[in-house]
């Protein structure tokens, strides 16, 4: 056992790769070969580990990416896998770790950070908050009865994978907390775990229009329930399309499952209430950097409005104290001062920020306090549709 090394960083070596391994089977209850191959294919050198005495005793993937919010991409350190050793637990690990986690992704660069939690209170005491939804989508394959055969459809090949992330990009950038993905993002939506997904994609005379993944399960009496990974449509006909390709499996499948918002258009495109939405999950956001956030994300057109903020940050002394937020031409500008007429910490700028939650939603729970004036401005510049992941990580 090597006990020189630092307190944090990346690990070393196939001991700790084999503690690694250890922690993931344990903590998300899987087999040790599937722990290994996960962490195999993220690549152990991508991981943060946190070491006592020498040992490895918690782990985690951090992954940098972008988030759009407001039609703009904003920097994001996606947080993954985090998992701690069983006996240090209950001894304040998680904390000391998350904390080191973040101070290295703000340092990168990164403005803010998401999480799927498996529990709130940790995430709170380092400055997350819900802050988003993913919901999962089943619907009736019976019930897909969109008929549409205009565009041609055909499985995707490796040559289209460049077309495809840019059709994926135009679609994200108009969808309020998509995800700007990385390979370890796009490699969850062609192999999910120990599953394969199927691409098809449609296209028009200007070149593809959308796409879909679907991975196949069997379920009771040789029916199937397609798994869809992902549904990308740029065109009205695309959409009716792919849905129409979908509903031809009705001989073989029962239902066919998404995850997105709670309110996908294109359900809009069924003739009857053929499906169930269900809440999976509240993600939890991070202000990593409180001016570099407020500056990269889009507000609305045509507002012009200047926001004097007051921000507690006890983990971060940069995101500490009066900003302004001026917003014009759909971009914000951020300077130091101000009168501090919106006072909050940074968990709740998280909800505000993302527009999870609307300013006066914040104040009537104490989590923000204001005058009804500020109140206002605050709802008009974070104006957003809700926002919603599909992806998970």
């Amino acid at each position: 056992m090597v006990t020189d090394r630092p307190r944090f960083g990346p690990p070393a070596g196939p001991e700790e790769r084999e503690a690694m391994v250890n922690i993931e089977a344990q903590a998300f209850a899987f087999p040790l070969p599937d722990a290994a191959g996960f962490l195999d294919k993220a690549g152990p050198e991508n991981f943060r580990v946190l070491r006592e005495n020498g040992q490895v005793v918690a782990m985690a993937l951090p992954i940098p990416m972008g988030q759009w919010y407001g039609g703009r991409r904003v920097s994001m350190a996606g947080v993954g896998a985090v998992g701690v050793a069983p006996h240090a637990r209950g001894r304040g690990a998680a904390t000391q770790f998350m904390r080191q986690l973040l101070q290295e992704q703000r340092e990168a660069g990164m403005a803010l950070s998401v999480l799927f939690p498996s529990t709130q209170p940790l995430y709170r005491r380092v400055g997350y908050e819900p802050a988003g939804s993913r919901y999962e989508i089943r619907v009736q394959v019976e019930g897909l009865t969109v008929r549409e055969r205009t565009l041609a459809l055909r499985p995707v090949t490796e040559a289209d994978q460049a077309a495809l992330k840019d059709v994926y990009r135009r679609h994200a950038a108009s969808r309020h907390g998509y995800l700007d993905r990385v390979p370890h993002i796009w490699n969850r939506v062609h192999s999910p775990r120990n599953e394969t997904a199927y691409g098809f994609l449609v296209e028009g005379a200007q070149g593809v229009e959308g796409y879909v993944y679907v991975v196949r399960r069997r379920k009771v009496e040789y029916k199937q329930e397609l798994m869809v990974t992902d549904f990308v449509a740029l065109t009205p006909e695309a959409a009716r399309r792919l849905l129409s390709f979908l509903g031809d499996h009705k001989s073989l499948a029962l239902e066919a499952v998404w995850t997105g918002g709670a309110a996908e258009p294109w359900l809009l495109l069924l003739p009857e209430q053929t499906y169930q939405v269900k809440l999976l999950y509240h993600w939890m956001l991070r202000i990593l950097d409180v001016p570099g956030a407020l500056e990269a994300r889009g507000y609305p057109e045509g507002l012009s409005a200047s926001l004097h903020l007051e921000v507690e940050d006890e983990l971060f002394a940069g995101n500490q104290g009066r900003f302004v937020l001026h917003v014009s031409g759909g971009q914000g500008r951020v300077e130091r001062g101000g009168e501090g007429r919106l006072r909050l910490n940074v968990r709740t700028l998280a909800p505000l920020y993302s527009g999870f939650l609307p300013p006066e939603a914040l104040r009537s729970v104490g989590l923000l306090s204001a005058d009804d004036a500020s109140v206002r401005q605050a709802a008009a510049v974070f104006s957003s549709p809700p926002p919603a992941m599909p992806d998970m990580f």
